[in-house]
């Protein structure tokens, strides 16, 4: 274990945190947005090195985490499946033994939670979950952020989630639970979320409604995703059927509160999950969302690696 890493913290899912260190780490971002955009040079991590390993592919991961590590002083290390399979060439276990003596931070995108555990367990540094197919902890963080800005405190609010019952909906329950508001899921058939996935003990964080219209009632916030998922390609076609009253349009954002904003963790299919007219309209927030991925990264390696700051 590295020095001054005694308590060293993973960030695996999103209840890893308590409501406290969130409300820190929310307070560190606004400052640290604050510094990006007035150009002034912010270093805290200087001679600190992050390995990212990609087992899926992505855009806005790959350049939010890369961007933001540069930003903060330190360098990055950048491995693909070609050069890195988790599991594959050595063991899992092996892998983290090695890599965790050469950086000083992790970040992993991959397919089962259990490979991402797996590595942390055998770490001497903290790893950040940076997508699974259970959870996605840092996107509902920049997900958060970006409401309080344009909102203020989540607290109390009701999210409704339409779609697929994924790893965003997951990370959404576990934050609804941490830090106090309640999510309206709509999911097609079949495609519920799983409440022992997203490890809940709260069932009043949520309800379910058949109807996504009835969802988005007085909503404070609209979100959805993809209909498919990585990895769920082949099911694409099946999925288009089944969802198809899934499309977050007009309608849907009417019902909602008047001041109601639309995310959408991106890329988006318009026509498909949401409309033109919703995604591209005042109600939207998904830009300043995609952006606050970098700024919400930015003050969770911080912490990890420094702690609170002051």
């Amino acid at each position: 274990m590295k020095p001054g890493m005694s308590l060293m913290k993973h960030y695996l899912q999103f209840k890893d945190l308590r409501a406290e260190e969130y409300a820190y780490l929310l307070e560190r971002t606004a400052i640290i947005k604050k510094r990006f955009k007035n150009y002034e040079k912010y270093q805290p991590l200087a001679d600190r090195t992050l390995a990212m390993i990609f087992e899926k592919a992505s855009t806005r991961t790959r350049v939010s985490f890369e961007a933001g590590m540069y930003q903060m002083g330190g360098s990055v290390v950048h491995l693909t499946t070609g050069d890195s399979q988790l599991g594959r060439a050595e063991p899992i276990e092996d892998s983290a033994r090695v890599i965790s003596r050469m950086v000083d931070l992790v970040m992993i995108r991959t397919f089962e939670q259990s490979k991402l555990e797996a590595f942390a367990a055998h770490s001497r540094v903290p790893v950040i979950n940076g997508l699974t197919n259970e959870y996605h902890p840092c996107q509902i963080l920049a997900d958060i952020f970006t409401f309080i800005e344009h909102r203020g405190s989540i607290a109390g609010k009701t999210v409704a989630w339409v779609g697929d019952g994924n790893n965003m909906a997951n990370t959404w329950l576990q934050a609804a639970e941490v830090l106090g508001f309640t999510v309206h899921v709509s999911t097609p058939s079949g495609y519920e979320i799983d409440a022992a996935v997203a490890g809940i003990k709260n069932a009043n964080c949520y309800k379910v409604f058949a109807d996504p219209r009835e969802a988005c009632r007085n909503a404070d916030l609209v979100t959805t995703d993809v209909w498919t998922s990585m990895g769920y390609e082949a099911e694409n076609e099946k999925r288009k059927l089944a969802f198809a009253d899934w499309c977050v349009d007009t309608d849907m954002m009417a019902v909602a509160q008047p001041d109601a904003v639309f995310m959408h963790c991106l890329p988006a299919h318009r026509g498909e999950e949401v409309t033109a007219e919703v995604i591209d309209g005042p109600q939207s927030v998904v830009w300043d969302e995609a952006e606050n991925r970098m700024h919400v990264q930015k003050a969770l390696m911080e912490y990890l690696l420094l702690g609170r700051i002051g």
